[in-house]
């Protein structure tokens, strides 16, 4: 994983100072799609193949992708398949997303939850993980049964486990002990 983050760094940079000049919602949107597409399997083994050129790879994801690319994400995604780092596309994006957070001041939290969370008890818990953690927060829930209950935030390299999987195994390694 780190070969990938250290190849992406510095397409991501780029790609955040450029996009910095102009609307960079629209980058994000535009990126955050192309990413999609570049990490389908079948797309990346087209892409291998030496019979297919950066313009035929360059067309096929202009088509699939349903938002329409503008300069920005066209010459990245040019220069990327110039390269031949198209595996390294979703990193890209992921880091480019930690860039225009920073910038923002907004992190990004992934809210694992045993069930559905309601839209008012979302925001009731972002409101009190925004105070926890001390920024604002743009949170996403996954649906984890193994969590028995409770929930588990990631921040960026921050956790914060209160599922009850997690105190069963805080209770097995005390009574281990």
């Amino acid at each position: 994983m780190a070969e990938l983050a250290t190849l992406a760094r510095p397409y991501a940079e780029a790609l955040f100072q450029v996009a910095s000049k102009g609307d960079l919602k629209q980058v994000v949107e535009q990126i955050d799609a192309v990413a999609a597409v570049a990490a389908d399997a079948q797309l990346r083994q087209f892409a291998d193949n030496p019979k297919a050129t950066a313009e035929q790879v360059m067309d096929v994801i202009a088509a699939v992708v349903k938002t329409p690319l503008g300069d920005t994400a066209k010459n990245l995604l040019s220069t990327v398949i110039a390269n031949g780092r198209l595996t390294v596309l979703p990193e890209i994006a992921a880091q480019f997303h930690v860039l225009v957070n920073e910038r923002s001041g907004v992190s990004d939290a992934q809210v694992f939850s045993a069930f559905a969370i309601e839209p008012a008890q979302m925001g009731a818990l972002v409101a009190t993980l925004e105070k926890r953690f001390g920024r604002k927060l743009n949170a996403t829930v996954q649906i984890e049964p193994e969590l028995i209950g409770g929930i588990r935030v990631v921040v960026g390299d921050e956790v914060l486990d209160t599922s009850v999987k997690a105190r069963l195994e805080q209770m097995k390694v005390a009574l281990a002990a």
